[in-house]
């Protein structure tokens, strides 16, 4: 069996793997990445935040046609089933593997195919889809190995109407209904994708409201906005069991509703994958959810073995796993380790959802003076220009210091606007403040002026007459 040494191992090639690597070898580290799928790139580029978000853009585009004035005037209306939108969202796929690829190449990371699971102290074990083993031992071992959709045991997803977030991208059928059951923020994006495609969407939440770590504002706006596309939102209500026949869905609920559909995507949460990885064999185990805990170097119990990404939990997104894997090779190199606390939170529900630092029941509850500023998209000439009309920035800032104390963005391009604020508020002292955006000249007419005119409109709220 052939054996092989390196100084740090990774075990999974998405995002937080990817950056370690990368940050490894700049430091002239040997570096290897052991990888299942034979095409780099992880869940992320496979079955997560790449072709999601990509189907979501296909079908933005199909409603921004549908609903453009010279097109209404041609007497026709786009349509465009779900197979169509999936092969124009796969297009981007082959191109992130190929960057993908050509990174590890020029950084000659060496690439293991198969799967890898612990056999002793710094040493795994990869098995090839063939069934050939080697091992590899390593001074420094990351587990990077992300997440999958969890599954209850009585729910038989094999059944070609039941699906979850990664087998849904294989769907090769338009369904006329649709239950989604979870309405956490994959589930709320999926029930605006396919109602954007016209499906019928029943969208079950266990709790009394919609993604309740947002802004209780920006929750309402997208309740509000998912309705007005047609989806039928049900909260407080828990799965009870599902019945399945050739021709659809039938779920029961603990209240007693029973909602038949053609299809049930189950969006209830998602399970670390650690369950193959052996870790009884160096002392270590995973929560009921397949997650590892780790201190703030990253590391777990194993000072040797950390830990990164989706397998370690909250905050579960691609933009905090890049920096956390770069974390741990600052953690190695006994370099100071910046944990992963401030990452704003990325919404791609149409219209999407961007914010950072705190809520309005944040502020409130620690008894913190703040004041609101508000700017509506429908407002703005770039807004009214594009036709992109909806939506609003809002900016919390103390109301004696003027510092940002959180800025909750909901409509086009939400996700990109965050990051002027975003750079504001990190800002040190006098620097974070809510003037700023008073006294700099932005571009217009452009989405971004709205800093100005909810800066403004803040600050006229404490008569400071601007």
């Amino acid at each position: 069996m052939a054996v092989f040494n390196y100084d740090l191992l990774i075990i999974g090639a998405g995002p937080s793997g990817e950056a370690a690597a990368m940050a490894a070898a700049k430091k002239e580290m040997s570096v290897a990445v052991v990888d299942s799928r034979g095409a780099l790139g992880g869940n992320c580029t496979h079955k997560g935040t790449i072709p999601s978000k990509s189907l979501r853009q296909a079908v933005k585009q199909v409603i921004q046609l549908r609903n453009r004035p010279l097109y209404r005037a041609l007497g026709q209306t786009p349509t465009i089933g779900y197979t169509e939108i999936l092969a124009a969202a796969g297009r981007v796929i082959p191109k992130q593997v190929e960057m993908h690829t050509e990174y590890f190449t020029k950084n000659q990371i060496a690439v293991h195919d198969g799967f890898a699971s612990f056999i002793g102290e710094n040493e795994v074990e990869v098995t090839n889809a063939q069934g050939i083993k080697h091992k590899i031992r390593a001074t420094n071992i990351l587990i990077a190995t992300g997440s999958r959709p969890y599954q209850p045991d009585n729910i038989d997803f094999s059944h070609p109407r039941v699906y979850d977030s990664d087998s849904i991208l294989d769907m090769t059928h338009t369904p006329r209904t649709l239950v989604i059951y979870g309405a956490g923020v994959i589930g709320c994006e999926y029930a605006s994708i396919f109602s954007g495609l016209g499906v019928k969407v029943d969208l079950i939440n266990s709790r009394e409201r919609l993604l309740s770590f947002l802004d209780d504002e920006i929750s309402d706006a997208l309740s509000y906005h998912l309705r007005d596309g047609g989806v039928m939102v049900r909260h407080n209500e828990e799965f009870h069991s599902v019945e399945t026949s050739d021709n659809g869905i039938t779920i029961a609920l603990e209240s007693g509703k029973k909602i038949k559909a053609d299809a049930l995507l189950w969006c209830n949460g998602r399970s670390g994958n650690t369950d193959k990885l052996g870790l009884e064999k160096v002392g270590l185990s995973a929560n009921h959810r397949g997650q590892i805990k780790v201190d703030k170097y990253y590391r777990t119990e194993k000072p040797y073995i950390y830990a990164a990404g989706d397998v370690i939990g909250w905050p579960s997104l691609a933009s905090a796993s890049y920096d956390q894997g770069r974390s741990v090779v600052d953690a190695i190199c006994d370099k100071e380790v910046r944990y992963i606390e401030d990452a704003p939170t990325g919404i791609y529900t149409l219209p999407e959802i961007s914010s950072i630092g705190n809520t309005e029941t944040e502020l409130t509850s620690a008894k913190i003076p703040y004041e609101v500023g508000r700017a509506f998209f429908k407002d703005t000439a770039r807004g009214q220009i594009s036709g992109e009309d909806v939506g609003m920035i809002k900016i919390l800032f103390h109301v004696e210091t003027f510092e940002i104390l959180g800025i909750h963005c909901f409509g086009a391009e939400a996700s990109e606007i965050i990051h002027i604020g975003q750079a504001i508020m990190n800002q040190k002292d006098e620097a974070n403040s809510i003037e700023y955006f008073v006294n700099t000249t932005f571009n217009y007419p452009t989405m971004a002026e709205a800093y100005r005119v909810a800066a403004l409109n803040g600050l006229n709220r404490i008569n400071r007459n601007f």
